[in-house]
């Protein structure tokens, strides 16, 4: 009995230190980018990544057929929609690092921008996931991708998630 529960205990590791190797990168840039930290400097991100990939362990046994990256990636923007909702007192603007080309967007902006545009989830599953209208999703969508295509102040052209974006 102990030997098949070791086995196990092995697989289980084996599998979840696969996952991890394979998925944390990704996952630390998603978080990187919602806490609109610099990549070299990521406290806030790196603590968001322990969260969720200590969460996808604990469920791993039962994710059964469930995607492990799916199930760490929400709970990443669960924990930081929360987060975002207790600092700031909903989701209103914040700019952590003014450095970051996310750092002019209110949470909830960044947090839909990177669902939608870095993950490539569909509006109707973020708005699941946020427990929004999929047309509140689409409308907070664009008009973070508005900020930064046109930004106010007119600065250098920002980079987004490897892409360039240039200011009007």
């Amino acid at each position: 009995m102990r030997e098949r529960q070791a086995s196990r205990s092995a697989r289980r590791a084996r599998e979840f230190e696969a996952f991890v190797a394979g998925a944390a990168g990704r996952l630390l840039h998603a978080a990187t980018l919602l806490t609109a930290e610099a990549p070299d400097d990521n406290p806030r991100a790196r603590r968001l990544l322990t969260l969720a990939l200590a969460h996808t362990y604990s469920a791993w046994d039962r994710l059964r057929g469930e995607d492990p990256y799916d199930r760490a990636r929400q709970y990443l923007a669960s924990r930081f929609a929360r987060a975002a909702w207790h600092q700031y007192g909903g989701f209103g603007r914040s700019s952590p690092h003014p450095d970051s080309p996310l750092a002019g967007l209110a949470p909830q902006e960044r947090l839909i921008l990177v669902l939608r545009l870095y993950e490539g989830v569909a509006e109707e599953q973020t708005a699941a996931l946020l427990g929004l209208p999929t047309e509140r999703v689409r409308t907070i969508c664009d008009r973070a991708t508005a900020t930064l295509l046109h930004p106010s102040h007119g600065g250098p052209a920002r980079t987004v998630a490897g892409a360039k974006v240039a200011p009007s």
